[in-house]
């Protein structure tokens, strides 16, 4: 339990999830990739020069500049998570973003529906809506990863609406 939720007795929990985009290559690869970019492009920028092109250099060193920033920047979004609990009381979701608080959104699990194509292509959404309000969830995932995801959730969903229902045998007479 993280230090922001607080502990409830709302049933048992019928689906505790953690969504996490895919990781990119360990910061050792990165700056080895960088550093062979960095090699080349000096190798060009220098054969560059030494040919007169010399206002080629400076282009050279922004291609590396940019690269290091799209490497900085994909090492940062891949810290960001949402956290999906489902009980027969409630759908908990908390969006941790990399930078700032963590923003929860509550909803009923009895009246919370899940819009989602089946199956899903990459411009697809799942999106989670309750009484007018609607949260997407896992925009940072691949398609087959969000379709697996949003499957696991409608079944915990559909639990939680029928958790602790059994039907009576006089109400079928």
């Amino acid at each position: 339990m993280n230090g922001d939720e607080v502990a409830r007795d709302d049933g048992p929990v019928l689906l505790d999830a953690t969504l996490r985009p895919s990781p990119p290559m360990r910061a050792g690869v990165l700056l080895s990739v960088l550093g062979i970019v960095t090699l080349i492009n000096a190798g060009f920028a220098l054969w560059f020069v030494v040919h007169g092109a010399w206002p080629v250099m400076p282009f050279m060193g922004i291609d590396i500049v940019l690269l290091a920033w799209a490497f900085r920047t994909s090492t940062l979004l891949a810290r960001r998570s949402e956290h999906v609990t489902v009980t027969p009381a409630e759908l908990r979701i908390a969006a941790h973003p990399v930078k700032g608080p963590a923003a929860l959104t509550v909803f009923n699990p009895y009246w919370a529906r899940l819009d989602m194509r089946e199956p899903m292509e990459h411009g697809d959404r799942l999106v989670v809506k309750c009484h007018g309000r609607a949260l997407e969830l896992g925009r940072f995932l691949a398609p087959s990863e969000r379709d697996s995801f949003g499957r696991t959730l409608k079944a915990a969903l559909n639990a939680a609406r029928n958790f602790g229902y059994t039907p009576s045998t006089s109400a079928m007479e």
